[in-house]
């Protein structure tokens, strides 16, 4: 079978227009800088022997299902929760997070679990050399006779050792890196991306072998590359951290085999990345007791209650105008809530400055972090403690209405067992409660009921 040409085309990605040679502007749809590079390969068609045989449709209720059993654990608990149990047959996960954040580190922790279980395993290395590679496996005890390295970035190679090799896992690291014969871009650009990621896509189904690509994020915190990246990939998993904190979070903005709600937690040490059993003992050790503006949350990811600090301080406007600073929570929703307690609760901070602080690094994202965070910034404004054995959960209304949540049972346990012997939360929470051991309810319909209750 003849080998395909080297020849390139540059398509449009707004409109699809093809051309011969690069163009700052479509002439078809008039966008610019639109043009990526594409592989235009002309082979010959294969004989007839060598081509398979249409697919046939199957009815769907004739369809067996996937067998949950022939998940591949990693046997990092943390990180096989937020895959959904496992990496799965053919899939291919896009393992993303900035520089230095511990992709690589996560990726031979994970690697050499597999390997503990009699699986052979490749990892590609195109950002390092073997010996660089084998160097910190050696610092984080990932060094198993199981685990191959190849130091490699031209794609048809990488192909060619795995097929030869048939390891029961691929890595690569970094996706980036690669590239391939059909194109004459550089590493690292569009087309070279997403030619790249599409092979080895093909390969991880066609061979039935989970695939992990390594990715860079942009400054702006997204994944390098087209965004058809993470269309293409099974799951685009997110590795983050905070400035110099030790901390780390991995979580899931796309899974196809899995829940996206799931939060794994990792310590960042000498000997590499540690897990974290307990994040809610973790996030809350360092809490000062009895200081105006902290409010413990009991916050929910996916399945997992995990209790996290909220902090917040009011201050005398320093430009004459109002401002809002919040780290782990949403700004506008902020803003909202400062809204609310100025029009339904009495507490009008609109014309202060207004810090909003989520301790430990962690992001919040769901709304029953509302009322904690309302009642930290009263807290604030008023100069008033809030009892440190207390703990709120609960969604607010632009009318001032508290909501009920989700998982209320899982939230208050976690709180009991940490020691806490008080709850502000939803009514209608409340009402759906069989009675929680060591924990004294106290239901609110109002945010100013919160206020008073605190």
């Amino acid at each position: 079978m003849a080998k395909a040409t080297r020849r390139a085309i540059y398509v449009c990605q707004a409109c699809g227009h093809t051309e011969s040679r690069w163009l700052g502007r479509c002439p078809q749809c008039g966008e610019w800088n639109a043009l990526v590079e594409e592989a235009a390969p002309t082979a010959p068609r294969a004989p007839a022997a060598e081509r398979r045989a249409a697919a046939q449709p199957i009815a769907i209720d004739q369809v067996a299902d996937a067998d949950p059993e022939r998940r591949l654990a990693t046997r990092i608990g943390e990180l096989d929760r937020v895959l959904g149990g496992g990496l799965v047959a053919g899939s291919l996960v896009l393992l993303g997070g900035e520089p230095g954040i511990g992709k690589s580190t996560l990726l031979l922790q994970a690697l050499r679990g597999i390997a503990e279980q009699g699986a052979r395993v490749l990892y590609v290395t195109g950002e390092e050399s073997a010996a660089q590679t084998a160097m910190r496996a050696r610092r984080v005890g990932a060094v198993h006779p199981n685990i191959s390295l190849l130091a490699e970035t031209h794609l048809e190679r990488i192909l060619a050792a795995a097929r030869a090799a048939a390891p029961a896992v691929l890595a690569v690291d970094s996706i980036q890196t690669l590239h391939t014969e059909l194109l004459e871009s550089i590493p690292g650009s569009v087309g070279q991306v997403r030619d790249c990621t599409a092979r080895l896509l093909g390969y991880a189904k066609s061979e039935h072998v989970p695939t992990i690509l390594v990715g860079h994020v942009t400054k702006d915190g997204a994944i390098a590359g087209p965004k058809t990246l993470e269309h293409v990939v099974d799951a685009v998993l997110q590795f983050e951290g905070e400035g110099a904190s030790p901390y780390r979070v991995l979580r899931a903005s796309k899974n196809r085999f899995g829940s996206t709600q799931e939060l794994g937690v990792f310590e960042m040490a000498a000997g590499g990345l540690a897990e974290v059993v307990n994040p809610s003992e973790l996030f809350l050790a360092e809490r000062t007791a009895g200081a105006p503006g902290s409010v413990v949350v009991a916050s929910a990811e996916g399945t997992r209650p995990i209790l996290v600090e909220v902090q917040a301080l009011v201050a005398p406007p320093s430009a004459g105008v109002g401002r809002r600073t919040a780290a782990g929570v949403d700004g506008n929703r902020v803003s909202l809530l400062l809204a609310v307690l100025a029009q339904r609760a009495g507490c009008d901070v609109i014309s202060q400055d207004v810090f909003v602080n989520v301790a430990g690094g962690v992001r919040l994202a769901e709304p029953a972090i509302d009322l904690g965070v309302a009642c930290a910034v009263a807290s604030s404004a008023r100069g008033r403690a809030v009892d440190p054995r207390t703990v709120v959960f609960g969604e607010v209304g632009l009318a001032g209405e508290v909501r009920a949540v989700h998982l209320a049972e899982l939230r208050l346990a976690e709180a009991a067992k940490l020691g806490f012997t008080r709850a502000i939360v939803p009514a209608h929470n409340a009402k759906r409660l069989d009675g929680t051991p060591a924990l004294e309810l106290v239901p609110v319909r109002h945010v100013d009921q919160a206020l008073d209750a605190l």
